[in-house]
């Protein structure tokens, strides 16, 4: 049986959170879609790194002219973009298919997809994709922005200058007795 290399990958429908995450809306509206792209590929990217989760995140080309293209940006994100006339929904469907496939065949252990769309979620759930709303990814990527900061923050600063007061009172105690010649 072959080892998975990802824990799961997690396939996005980027207009779909860009118009269910009140912060991506806001920059959508007042700095434009282009801000807001940057804004969900940056908030996935720290999650994907903290979950070991491969991301492509789909944004559709429906309404443009353009051939599809496919952006990396770490070794775990990628930004897919979908051809002329094709929604994120049949890229995220056909990717669904494929991924299928790989967790019959032990390659990875689980897809899940992020949408709000309700016809999306029945379709790719047929597939056998575990499905998360657009507000259950802001709040597990909320949550986990926590814990990076809980994991990787250093200690909390001493507001004095006096190194005295940066260690706790037992090593204070112990520093004053040495000092003191006390033992």
């Amino acid at each position: 049986m072959l080892r998975s290399i990802v824990p799961a990958v997690l396939l996005v429908d980027g207009y779909n959170i860009i118009g269910a995450w009140p912060c991506l809306k806001k920059t959508r509206d007042q700095a434009g879609l282009e801000a807001a792209r940057g804004e969900l590929v940056e908030a996935m990217t720290s999650y994907s790194s903290f979950q070991g989760y491969a991301t492509q995140i789909v944004f559709d080309a429906q309404y443009q002219n353009a051939s599809s293209n496919r952006e990396i940006i770490t070794e775990l994100v990628s930004v897919h973009y979908t051809d002329f006339g094709q929604t994120a929904d049949t890229y995220i469907e056909k990717a669904c298919a494929g991924l299928r496939e790989q967790v019959t065949q032990s390659l990875i252990s689980r897809f899940i997809v992020a949408t709000s769309d309700r016809a999306q979620q029945l379709m790719v759930q047929g597939y056998g994709a575990e499905w998360l709303s657009a507000q259950q990814l802001c709040g597990e990527v909320e949550a986990t922005v926590c814990r990076m900061r809980h994991k990787y923050n250093p200690r909390k600063q001493s507001k004095s200058r006096f190194l005295a007061h940066a260690i706790d009172a037992k090593a204070r105690q112990r520093l004053t007795e040495l000092r003191m010649g006390w033992k």
